[in-house]
């Protein structure tokens, strides 16, 4: 009984460290958005996440909410430093959240800031 039981817990271990890998490391889409970053903070009670928005359109009718793991220290810094300006996010998304890296499925791998459309000829 107990040999039955702990084969039981191991596949159960190695059927949930195969789908944490595959979610974490395989990448359904790449892309990239632009738009007014309106809003980055660091929420949750236990796990804090990094959790931003972009807006994408001029009165905010399209909104790009995104995360940014812990370990990408620079991007969390630009992205501090370029509240309340147009930027261009490249991100990841992924096939599925993972509460405790994030909020939602798209990851951001690079920022960049950019001129904003609605000044550009100005």
């Amino acid at each position: 009984m107990k040999k039955v039981l702990a084969i039981i817990i191991v596949v159960i271990l190695a059927l949930f460290a195969a789908w944490y890998a595959f979610v974490y490391y395989a990448s359904y889409s790449e892309g990239s958005r632009s738009g007014e970053l309106i809003k980055f903070s660091n929420k949750g009670v236990i796990i804090k996440t990094w959790e931003g928005e972009i807006s994408q359109g001029i009165s905010g009718a399209q909104i790009f909410s995104f995360s940014v793991e812990d370990k990408e220290k620079n991007i969390i810094k630009k992205l501090e430093k370029l509240q309340g300006r147009y930027v261009k996010l490249k991100y990841k998304e992924r096939f599925a959240k993972i509460s405790w890296l994030g909020d939602t499925k798209y990851f951001i791998i690079d920022v960049v800031e950019e001129v904003s459309p609605h000044f550009r000829n100005r």
